[in-house]
Order: C-alpha cells, then structure tokens, then sequence
C-alpha cells in the first residue's frame, strides 16, 4: 500500500486491510464484501469528541469515519473497480457477509473475498459491550463448491432460546476459529436468531 494512503489508516484499518490484501496476492480482482459490526468506531468517536468541542469537523475525517471507509481505501490503494459492499448485522455480521457473499455468486462472481474485522468498543461506550474486547480481522476467498469439495452451509432460523453468553471470542470470530478446527457444527444463538453453521464431508 501507497505509505500516504497506509499513514491515513487506522490501526483497524491496517488489520482489515493487510487480511485483505493477502488473500488478493494474486492479482485477481474479485467482488469483495467487508463485514464489520461497527466498523471504525474509534475515528467516529473522535469526530463526535471534534465537534462537540469545535462545532465543525475536518471533511477528510468525516470520509474516513463512515462505515465503508476501509473499504473504500482498500479499492483506492488498489486501483480496484471491482464490486465492493459493507455490512453490519449486529453479532451476526460474518453470517450476514457470507450469505451476501452467496448471492454474488450467485449472480455469477466466480469467486467472493469476505473480510470480517471489529475492535473493542471504546471506553465511553463499555456499557454496551456484549463481547469479549479485542481486535481482529480475517479474510476468506469463497467459491460455490464443485463435485466432491467441501462445503459449508448456513442456517438460520427463529429461536426460544436467549442469545449465546459471551464466549472466549466475539461471535464473528468464533465462526472463524470454528471453520479452522475442522468441527462438523456450530450453532449460534444471536440477536434472537438460531445461526447453524454446517460443515458437509
């Protein structure tokens, strides 16, 4: 990445952003769907903080605070027109990027880059917090499977059950770790939604 355009990142940014660009070292554009429950809250906060105290903001924080912003310097950096969208659906967000990732495939995407990345709420917000606090990022290549490949489906569905007690990783990233260890199922109760991850030999 141009070192103008890396400086203008935040630490947030950087790690969405390096996840990203490693699974695209091959040059191969692909649509690409960013998936953040809050995207970078810290730069908005700042702005908040900046216009409580100033009554005014700087236009380039403004650009850099919306929700696709990381993603808007990705395609920037890049030089890459490819269809880029931003999702958030709570503690469902890597769900949610990857059913959106579904739909571009099957609209004909070859392949679909997902990127799934938060931070810990800041400090003014703690209250809300409803997740362990850390910073991460991951990225998936996803194509729909061919003749004896692996697949991994998603359910979803009403649910009587409370939502899933906080666990060791947020819930976004709990999806990854699953993926990584080869487990044939993982059920999610979130937002008061039965999420069933389904892993298929």
């Amino acid at each position: 990445m141009p070192p103008l355009l890396r400086r203008r990142m935040s630490r947030l940014g950087r790690l969405a952003m390096q996840s990203c660009w490693d699974s695209e070292q091959d040059q191969i554009s692909t649509p690409i769907v960013f998936a953040s429950r809050y995207g970078d809250l810290s730069r908005a906060l700042a702005l908040i903080e900046d216009l409580a105290r100033e009554g005014a903001v700087s236009p380039t924080g403004f650009s850099l605070s919306v929700h696709n912003a990381i993603g808007a310097m990705y395609s920037i950096a890049r030089g890459d027109r490819s269809n880029a969208i931003c999702v958030a659906a709570g503690r469902a967000t890597a769900a949610a990027g990857l059913i959106e990732a579904v739909g571009l495939l099957c609209d004909g995407a070859a392949e679909v880059t997902v990127v799934c990345y938060d931070e810990a709420l800041p400090a003014v917000y703690a209250e809300f917090r409803d997740e362990p606090p850390c910073i991460w990022a991951w990225a998936w290549r996803v194509a729909l499977p061919g003749a004896g490949e692996h697949r991994l489906s998603l359910r979803v569905g009403a649910t009587d059950q409370c939502d899933d007690a906080p666990g060791m990783l947020p819930a976004s990233l709990e999806v990854m770790r699953h993926f990584l260890s080869g487990e044939a199922l993982l059920v999610q109760h979130l937002d008061g939604r039965r999420w069933e991850w389904q892993r298929d030999a």
